[in-house]
């Protein structure tokens, strides 16, 4: 609870106050600055007890600033287990957010398509998940200050911001789908043969992040909610190599849309 403070009194020191939504950016996807009067950029390198981000293409700043009438804090960049990171080191940013009065969580990620109705540069909207990573951010000491030993996990992802979401989605003209997100470690991508297990045991997509902030989230009781991008379709049957540069421009392609309809939501929370 220490570390969680010194973070906190660091940022009010930096005179980021009274943050009302949280949000953390994926993989490629930076576009939401955009829509944001930037009033603060903060390395994470600066900031006591953060963590570096090590994959290329996430920034590493948290940025703080408005979107409409609403104090926004934005994670530029995540972290991942595949780069060495703990779990509890993960969700820090997470549960620091909540110290500073967060109310609301917006997550992003750029995932696989397992689901073959799913395109490249589709946006789906997590209505579940399945966690087949390693490590629980919630293992070891809990704390009460935070949340209960055995949080419910019934509803993951909030049904009021999901249901914000699609209105919004509808009035904005997008496609929005729905589906249920496998976490991996990775950071390799699948085999054939995962693919169609992960099918089988009822995935529409596949990453490597988000889950463990969504865990976190809940413990805090935090509401949350979280959009995917399609980045690659993972059809074991016609299966190509795939290469990060791909995958970042895919993302880039569809980070106009998802940024506007993460911005008209935030607007009317």
């Amino acid at each position: 609870m220490n570390e969680f403070q010194k973070a906190k009194e660091y940022l009010i020191q930096k005179e980021i106050t009274h943050p009302e939504i949280g949000i953390v950016l994926g993989t490629g996807l930076s576009h939401l600055l955009d829509y944001v009067d930037i009033k603060q950029t903060i390395p994470y390198t600066e900031i006591p007890g953060f963590c570096v981000s090590t994959v290329e293409f996430h920034k590493g700043h948290l940025v703080y600033g408005t979107i409409g009438n609403k104090n926004v804090l934005i994670m530029q960049g995540r972290f991942h287990s595949y780069e060495g990171y703990t779990m509890q080191q993960i969700v820090f940013p997470i549960r620091v957010m909540k110290l500073m009065g967060v109310k609301y969580l917006f997550l992003s990620n750029a995932a696989g398509g397992i689901n073959l109705n799913f395109r490249k540069a589709d946006l789906v909207l997590l209505d579940d998940h399945i966690n087949l990573q390693s490590g629980n951010p919630l293992t070891g000491k809990n704390y009460d200050e935070l949340g209960s030993r055995f949080p419910d996990m019934n509803e993951p992802y909030d049904p009021v911001l999901k249901n914000e979401l699609l209105q919004k989605a509808s009035e904005l003209n997008l496609d929005l789908k729905k589906g249920v997100y496998a976490a991996v470690n990775g950071p390799n991508l699948e085999t054939k043969a995962e693919y169609r297990y992960l099918k089988i045991i009822g995935a529409d997509l596949v990453g490597m992040s988000t889950v463990p902030e969504v865990i976190a989230a809940n413990h805090l009781q935090l509401p949350c909610v979280a959009v995917s991008v399609v980045t690659d379709e993972c059809d074991p049957d016609n299966l190509k190599p795939v290469s990060f540069a791909e995958i970042i421009a895919v993302a880039a392609k569809a980070d106009e849309k998802l940024s506007r309809l993460f911005a008209e939501t935030i607007k009317e929370l």
